[in-house]
């Protein structure tokens, strides 16, 4: 097997995404930014991988050394002097119809809150083995089943494969961002170590179907702030 690197582009962009990482019960959060979950769930649905199958868990596995840079590209209207910031909209949600543990309709409706970002564009770049990365990029261009990012209704509105580029460079350059800092950027990549980690997140998937996941030490560089939030300093 060849042990070349290469490096998987992907654009993320869509009028709304959903990126749950600490969901509880009828309360569905967002990250601000993908999830290293919500993007593996993506290429297992482009590659076919069912729910606790054997593929499922075998790609998992695969993909599991491969290194995932995520990074905001700004929204800039025509004529606007500043970006967009990225929104969390809050959508108040019910469901009529639910089955109970015992197979029988629900007599009341399911309430639940469920979290989606706005004006929210992103770039992620995945690096990890030609022979592991190749045919998750062929899958991406025709994909089994439909992609979408954390939800079935944030559907992308632009392609999202771009490349699978020689460097990390040529990967930035497919995203448009050629010559550009990740400095610049609210990055969110896999930690080197512990102590150089800004945030652990429970989001590297071991089974979409039973739901286990294991944690990730990320480094988040700058931090995210959420609109109407200040920073406060001492």
């Amino acid at each position: 097997m060849s042990t070349e690197h290469v490096y998987l582009a992907l654009m993320l962009d869509a009028p709304l995404m959903s990126f749950g990482h600490s969901s509880r019960f009828q309360r569905r959060t967002t990250a601000l930014h993908p999830t290293r979950s919500g993007i593996l769930g993506m290429i297992c649905a482009a590659l076919g991988a069912a729910k606790g199958s054997s593929v499922e868990s075998e790609w998992l596995a695969r993909l599991d050394g491969a290194r995932l840079t995520v990074l905001a590209i700004p929204r800039r209207p025509d004529g606007a002097r500043e970006p967009l910031p990225i929104r969390r909209l809050d959508d108040y949600h019910t469901v009529e119809g639910t089955r109970n543990a015992e197979n029988k309709i629900k007599k009341d409706a399911v309430l639940s809150h469920r979290q989606y970002l706005l004006d929210a564009r992103f770039g992620a770049i995945m690096e990890g083995p030609r022979a592991v990365l190749e045919p998750v990029a062929d899958a991406l261009r025709n994909p089994h089943w439909g992609i979408w990012f954390g939800r079935k209704c944030c559907i992308p509105a632009a392609p999202v494969f771009r490349k699978l580029a020689a460097t990390f460079d040529e990967a930035m350059a497919t995203l448009d961002l050629a010559s550009r800092d990740l400095a610049e950027f609210a990055v969110v990549t896999e930690a080197p170590s512990f102590d150089e980690g800004t945030d652990t997140l429970m989001d590297a998937p071991v089974s979409f179907a039973t739901r286990e996941f294991k944690p990730r030490r990320i480094c988040q560089t700058p931090p995210v702030v959420p609109p109407g939030e200040r920073r406060v300093t001492a």
